[in-house]
């Protein structure tokens, strides 16, 4: 992992544009072209990279690094995660809000109170972001396979940073039918 003590994923890099080493980003960030706002950016190995611009394409950003100059360069970099330093964010002044990143290892209660998980992570696959658990058994070890809740308002109706502590409410769940009906 990175030299980092509390990496923060901010972006991940796709796809080369071009021959002169740009590539297209996916920024986690809530305006994607502040990326380069926070310093430089760290890969899991310890890579610095440094923004020199940034520009929307769609739904990416095409971002040209200091340290890569070439399109191969830029092919070798393909799913690469980028990360800064926690503490290179800004502050959070609002109680209700919060970065993704802060949920992990929260506990995660049902609504009559019972701790029935911890949050694990908080991926976005494309369509929304998901939150998803470890279950733990009474005596707060893993039990069972993780799996995934939808992040919205109706499912996790609240979040105590103070208290550590995320409430869900499932979605009922769907029943299969059976094939001859």
């Amino acid at each position: 992992m990175t030299d980092l003590k509390n990496p923060v994923l901010m972006a991940r890099i796709g796809a080369p544009h071009g021959v002169r080493g740009e590539v297209r980003v996916k920024s986690f960030t809530d305006d994607p072209l502040s990326l380069g706002e926070y310093g430089p950016l760290s890969d899991k190995s310890g890579n610095q990279f440094t923004i020199t611009s940034a520009r929307q394409a769609k739904n990416v950003i095409v971002v040209r690094f200091k340290e890569v100059t070439t399109r191969e360069a830029a092919e070798a970099l393909n799913n690469c995660e980028l990360f800064v330093e926690r503490d290179a964010l800004p502050k959070i002044e609002n109680e209700d809000e919060f970065y993704l990143s802060d949920l992990i290892g929260m506990n995660v209660q049902n609504s009559d109170g019972e701790i029935i998980g911890k949050v694990k992570d908080v991926p976005n696959f494309g369509a929304e972001d998901l939150i998803e658990i470890t279950p733990i058994n009474p005596e707060g070890r893993a039990n069972g396979q993780t799996y995934f809740l939808p992040f919205t308002k109706k499912v996790v109706p609240e979040i105590d940073i103070a208290a550590n502590v995320i409430t869900v409410a499932p979605p009922e769940e769907v029943i299969a039918r059976e094939e001859n009906e």
